[in-house]
């Protein structure tokens, strides 16, 4: 009498997930992927371990991750804590040289190692570094431009310390992803002179990946994507259509720093971005290892 051995439960899911995500394993086996992680994620202990153990699940396929953090609420907690108030023009900081060191400490000690300590409690070996090691990211300062109403006068904005990438040196990055390590790159910058600037989180993970022309860029941040007029998720571009709805008005606000990030990334080399929520739970691996992904992608 022939026997039936019930597979255990849910092990036929399992098997139909793993068939369905095979081949996006093989597609992106060796692939460099760079991750900008920022926003409200960053807050939530949950999501935060989710995202350590993504990461570590793309090393262990044979993707090579490279992680870009920001650390806004961070920086902000810490200065309120030290009675230093901050001022904000268009989004950016107004840093001066007491904030900047304040700046540097949160984002290259206190967050950037517990992002790499995620990473490594997963099973991933992550090294957390920032833009001054081995003069990774040059930076100058960020000039910042504004119309006076009333006298239709362009006036020119001191940021203090802002910078922005003048440089890209990828030579660190290659030597920790050949020696089987996973960057954690916190996004300061330092000058000829040797002064340090804050950068923009999202400005250095598309330097870099342009830099490193990765197959893949994916920008996480704290809405679903590019949305149209009516608020609804686009959920594919190509880099011409990004820069009609940019010179059309469609796309404003805190969308449009991004999307010329990932513009001027695609330019650079990069194959192709996401914008995407990086509060849904394993959102990298669901846009990479799924049909329809997450977010909006951005092809040449």
């Amino acid at each position: 009498m022939a026997v039936t051995i019930e597979p255990p439960a849910g092990a036929a899911e399992q098997a139909r997930i793993l068939a369905h995500a095979l081949p996006f394993l093989r597609r992106y086996a060796g692939s460099t992927v760079v991750v900008k992680y920022g926003g409200h994620a960053m807050g939530e202990e949950r999501l935060a371990a989710e995202f350590g153990r993504d990461i570590a699940a793309l090393k262990q396929v044979g993707v090579k991750p490279i992680v870009v953090h920001g650390g806004g609420p961070q920086i902000s907690a810490m200065l309120k804590r030290l009675a230093i108030p901050s001022t904000f023009v268009d989004g950016l900081r107004v840093t001066d040289a007491r904030m900047v060191e304040v700046v540097e400490m949160v984002l290259a000690g206190t967050v950037n190692k517990q992002v790499a300590g995620l990473i490594t409690r997963a099973g991933a070996l992550a090294v957390g570094i920032s833009g001054k090691d081995g003069g990774m990211i040059g930076a100058r300062k960020l000039h910042r431009t504004r119309r006076d109403p009333q006298s239709n006068i362009e006036q020119v904005l001191d940021l203090g310390f802002v910078g922005e990438p003048a440089a890209v040196d990828v030579r660190v990055i290659d030597a920790l992803t050949g020696a089987g390590l996973v960057p954690v790159i916190a996004p300061v910058g330092m000058d000829a002179e040797g002064q340090t600037y804050n950068i923009n989180a999202d400005t250095v993970a598309g330097a870099l990946a342009g830099a490193l022309r990765a197959d893949r860029f994916l920008l996480l941040t704290d809405v679903a994507g590019v949305l149209d007029r009516a608020g609804r998720l686009v959920p594919e571009m190509t880099v011409a259509e990004a820069e009609t709805s940019i010179a059309s008005g469609a796309i404003t606000g805190g969308m449009l720093p991004k999307i010329e990030t990932c513009i001027k990334a695609m330019k650079a080399g990069v194959k192709a971005v996401t914008i995407m929520d990086g509060r849904v739970p394993h959102a990298c691996l669901l846009e990479l290892f799924t049909e329809g992904g997450v977010g909006t992608i951005i092809r040449p």
